[in-house]
């Protein structure tokens, strides 16, 4: 994590102890520009990961179990996440990953060009970016409005 730049590599890795890996098995790099992101990745670096850990992986289990130390499995991260969102409860099927979709639709709809959300999302082609956004009724009346020259 370089925290001056605000950014969080994530590494292409193998050696997993539970075969966890990133999608995209390559490396890319995550931008951490909200400053409520990035200070709740810190505060859990600096007061609740293991501090005696010796893994490269940010997250970690804790405790005093035979597990400390151990890199955090995905229903354990959206089980925090799940904790940490106090009222969220997702439906069935909703998941942490759909944070994701919802995400990469509106910063789509915000203006982002494809190209800077595919980078951002880590995919390979563009095609794949549209997977990950849905338009809405209220953007599609926006950009007809737009094209006929309309500002209602």
């Amino acid at each position: 994590m370089a925290y001056g730049r605000r950014r969080v590599a994530i590494r292409k890795r193998d050696d997993h102890p539970r075969g966890a890996r990133a999608k995209a098995r390559r490396e890319r790099v995550v931008d951490l520009h909200e400053s409520r992101t990035l200070e709740a990745v810190s505060r859990y670096v600096l007061h609740e990961r293991p501090l005696d850990a010796t893994s490269p992986f940010v997250f970690l289990i804790g405790g005093t179990g035979t597990n400390r130390g151990e890199p955090l499995s995905y229903q354990a991260m959206a089980r925090g996440f799940a904790v940490a969102w106090t009222g969220w409860d997702p439906e069935p099927g909703q998941d942490t990953h759909a944070l994701r979709h919802t995400h990469a639709t509106a910063m789509w709809e915000s203006g982002m060009r494809e190209l800077a959300l595919q980078r951002r999302l880590g995919h390979a082609s563009p095609e794949s970016i549209r997977i990950y956004t849905r338009v809405s009724d209220d953007q599609v009346v926006r950009e007809y409005d737009a094209a006929l020259g309309r500002r209602w």
